[in-house]
């Protein structure tokens, strides 16, 4: 048990310096690794989900669990352009399936692609409910209206969760749209 008399001096403990270690935020780390990277031009037969650059709130791989349920192997990006902004085709494809509430990933869409002689399929996830007009099997163009920026299924607010899988692979989506959007 401490004691201090009435009158006594306290001293602060003496802190040891830190051989210059410093501590930074998740978003700090996020904005440190895509600053200057991330343009768009929207052109090409491979673009960017939306024709401008979107805030990127969580990246792909391991990342703290944002909610209860959400995962923490993420397996995509997501993008922020705002509540209800609309979604288009990275490529040319086929649906592969359109579900309205699909669990985990609320109102969403795969589409198939051949890229460069690879099998490219990509996901859009959480859009508002009924927004998107594709159903399984249809044909789509790049830059083909796919939905709209929603927060269906397990989310912490409005968002595109994007997903990019080669032959049967999950890659980082952002790396790859760097390497092959025009």
């Amino acid at each position: 048990m401490q004691q201090l008399a009435i009158g006594e001096t306290v001293q602060p403990p003496v802190v040891e310096t830190r051989d210059g270690y410093t501590s930074i935020s998740r978003a700090e780390t996020l904005r440190l690794q895509y600053a200057g990277v991330y343009s768009v031009s929207w052109s090409g037969s491979v673009r960017w989900p939306f024709p401008g650059a979107a805030p990127l709130s969580s990246a792909f791989g391991w990342r703290p669990s944002p909610c209860n349920g959400c995962s923490s192997d993420h397996r995509g990006i997501d993008l922020n352009p705002g509540d209800g902004t609309p979604i288009y085709a990275i490529a040319d494809g086929t649906v592969s399936l359109q579900q309205e509430e699909g669990g985990g990933y609320g109102n969403h869409v795969y589409i198939e692609h051949l890229i460069n002689g690879q099998r490219v399929r990509s996901l859009y996830a959480h859009m508002q409910s009924g927004s998107s007009p594709l159903r399984t099997g249809d044909v789509v163009k790049v830059g083909d209206f796919v939905g709209l920026v929603g927060a269906t299924g397990m989310v912490t607010g409005p968002h595109l969760h994007l997903e990019i899988d080669i032959d049967g692979q999950v890659v980082d989506p952002f790396v790859w749209l760097t390497e092959n959007a025009s």
